[in-house]
């Protein structure tokens, strides 16, 4: 039977994001897919050399714009590991509402997307409307929409009032409601679980030894996430990973259902539990070692390779992100599959080219 290669990407209707692959076909079935990365580089590691570890925090925030406040969360974490910061309590727990904040909306962004990607209009549009509401805490206490730049090294740069607190509760009983109203919309509908349900199955051995992170990891059965390293103030907060067994592409999606949810209870938990005193503490001098650091974006494990040899600019800033991670199990997924699954499938695991591209 004759072989043909479809070029997949990078731009596709039913794809956010310049996937590029290289699919091989037999008689509509995929057998292997290559993947084509470097789309969109624009060196941004580089930048290390002229820009001191401070506007730094400016640079990691925009390689990724949707979990911006998770990379700069990552990255100050470093550079206070190597100079002996001790960042206080309340910037901690401050850092914890931000960053499950962002995890929020990038769930809801990509739940709109992957009902976009099955022709479901409506609900794509009620999911932003319910993001919307994320969006508006997000200006209201920092300023901006997507990029809030919250993080300096030795803690944030703003706080939250009492009264915006108790604010974003109300908000986000708002938002549980309508969440809640479209479990049965999006995860018990027949043409999703038909598109989804045993389709680009990566199972729990293959998802270990391929390194897959984030919800792709967890939705094979894998319960590990990063925020159980106790970074930030994870340590005096109730949490557990999500996971999901099916190892499918709607246990994938399942798991960043359920844990758009899990991040409504762990804001709720930070503020409850927020304690008073100061949100930085002045930093002097500059870091001077090698560290890496982890924490759990959006998609997954996002690790930092930091070298400082004691001036204000770095050696090196090397990023490992999580889309990254799973190119290797999403090509696993796809050999086998149905070519029109093929969008389904990649969307599955959230793919962030701008992450995986710098």
């Amino acid at each position: 039977m004759a072989k043909t290669i479809i070029p997949f990407g990078p731009q596709h209707p039913v794809l956010p994001e310049p996937v590029h692959l290289k699919l091989v076909v037999e008689d509509e079935i995929v057998i292997e897919a290559i993947p084509a990365l470097g789309y969109v580089h624009r060196g941004l590691e580089k930048l290390t050399e002229i820009r001191d570890y401070h506007q730094m925090i400016q640079v990691v925030e925009r390689v990724c714009g949707i979990c911006s406040c998770l990379h700069a969360v990552c990255f100050c974490h470093g550079i206070e590991e190597l100079m002996k910061v001790d960042v206080p309590r309340r910037a901690k727990y401050l850092r914890v509402i931000w960053g499950e904040l962002h995890r929020m909306h990038s769930h809801l962004l990509w739940l709109g997307l992957f009902a976009d990607a099955f022709g479901f209009e409506s609900v794509f549009q009620q999911f932003w409307k319910i993001r919307e509401k994320i969006m508006d805490i997000l200006e209201a206490t920092a300023g901006n929409r997507v990029i809030i730049s919250v993080n300096v090294v030795g803690g944030t740069r703003y706080d939250i009032s009492p009264e915006q607190c108790r604010w974003i509760l109300q908000e986000l009983n708002g938002v549980e409601a309508g969440i809640n109203a479209l479990q049965r919309t999006m995860m018990d509908d027949y043409t999703v679980k038909h598109r989804t349900v045993g389709v680009g199955v990566l199972t729990r051995e293959q998802a270990i030894e391929l390194g897959a992170a984030g919800p792709t990891l967890r939705g094979s059965g894998v319960a590990q996430d990063m925020r159980m390293l106790k970074y930030a103030a994870f340590d005096e907060l109730d949490f557990e990973p999500v996971v999901e067994t099916g190892g499918d592409s709607y246990s994938r999606s399942n798991v960043r259902f359920r844990e758009t949810l899990q991040s409504i209870d762990l804001i709720r938990q930070a503020i409850s539990k927020l304690p008073e005193g100061p949100i930085n503490v002045p930093v002097k001098g500059n870091p001077e070692g090698e560290i890496i650091t982890r924490v759990e974006q959006p998609r997954g494990e996002l690790m930092y390779y930091i070298k400082a040899s004691g001036k204000k600019y770095l050696d090196r800033v090397r990023i490992r992100t999580p889309t990254f991670a799973n190119v290797p199990p999403l090509l696993a997924m796809v050999g086998g599959i149905e070519l029109a699954n093929v969008p389904v499938v990649v969307l599955s695991i959230d793919p962030c080219i701008s992450c995986t591209e710098r």
